[in-house]
């Protein structure tokens, strides 16, 4: 398995500045060629780091999470990666190996792992290789439930997660739940769907739930909101809620991506500035 991440660098003076970047009120795309070097942010505690900031609550638009691209030096990382103590997160490794502490358990991840970390947990990430490593990181704000019991750290690769495939599709859509998608402790989930070529989301969904999609392999046409475009390896969509969409896979391999939504809490009835 192989899994896209920003590519940093800069085009070269003989490109055209044209790009398949959107931003509308409803979605965003962030195609991988605007991924570049003049585009990173660093962090206060980190050592040998640069990230990508993909997406980060907007009132208006996204609110829920924010989304990274990490890139980790040989030696780099943190021991106070979060300082939002009621932040929770997901790890996705997009290549290279580090090392991941929650509560001082170790855990060496490599291209593939998914790890998930509680609120309030004490954890530190380092790269302890000799070549560099890459993570995607979702960050959301934990919505407690006095009555369910408290979440725990956990790890696993990508391989070991199950296809579980959509109804009457014969196979060509399928999702691996890192989630136990009946378990309401969890307030957001982060999933890979796999669609096989020819393979679509035959409706144009559209729902409560805000959407992160890092596109890890595979080419589509997605549907957002009334515009298709083209999306490959790399690329990033970033969708408010009631946003329509939908997609075909195209090319000859899996259409995969990374996908983010909230889940399982009731909507907020107070609006922003009328408390």
């Amino acid at each position: 398995m192989t899994y896209a991440f920003p590519p940093g660098g800069l085009p070269s003076q003989s490109e055209t500045p044209e790009s398949t970047a959107i931003f509308t009120p409803a979605y965003a795309v962030i195609p991988a060629s605007v991924q570049r070097d003049i585009v990173t942010s660093f962090l206060p505690g980190w050592h040998g780091m640069r990230m990508w900031v993909l997406a980060r609550p907007m009132t208006g638009f996204a609110e829920t999470f924010a989304q990274y691209a990490v890139e980790l030096a040989p030696g780099g990382g943190t021991s106070e990666p979060e300082p939002d103590r009621l932040a929770q997160a997901v790890i996705f490794v997009a290549f290279g190996e580090l090392r991941l502490s929650i509560g001082g358990a170790r855990s060496t991840l490599t291209a593939g792992h998914f790890a998930y970390i509680p609120a309030g947990a004490v954890w530190e990430i380092w790269n302890t290789s000799e070549t560099p490593c890459g993570f995607h990181w979702v960050r959301k704000r934990f919505e407690h439930i006095a009555s369910l019991n408290p979440l725990e750290a956990f790890t696993v690769h990508e391989t070991d997660v199950p296809k579980s495939e959509m109804p009457d599709c014969d196979g060509v859509w399928a999702t691996q739940r890192f989630f136990d998608p009946f378990d309401l402790r969890y307030d957001f989930h982060v999933n890979i769907v796999n669609i096989l070529p020819g393979g679509r989301i035959p409706f144009a969904e559209t729902h409560v739930m805000e959407h992160g999609l890092y596109v890890l392999s595979g080419t589509a046409k997605y549907l957002l909101n009334k515009d298709w475009v083209e999306v490959g390896p790399g690329d990033f969509m970033w969708l408010r809620a009631f946003c329509p969409q939908a997609c075909i896979a195209t090319g000859d391999a899996p259409f995969r991506y990374l996908l983010y939504k909230d889940v399982n809490r009731h909507v907020s009835l107070e609006l922003a500035g009328h408390r």
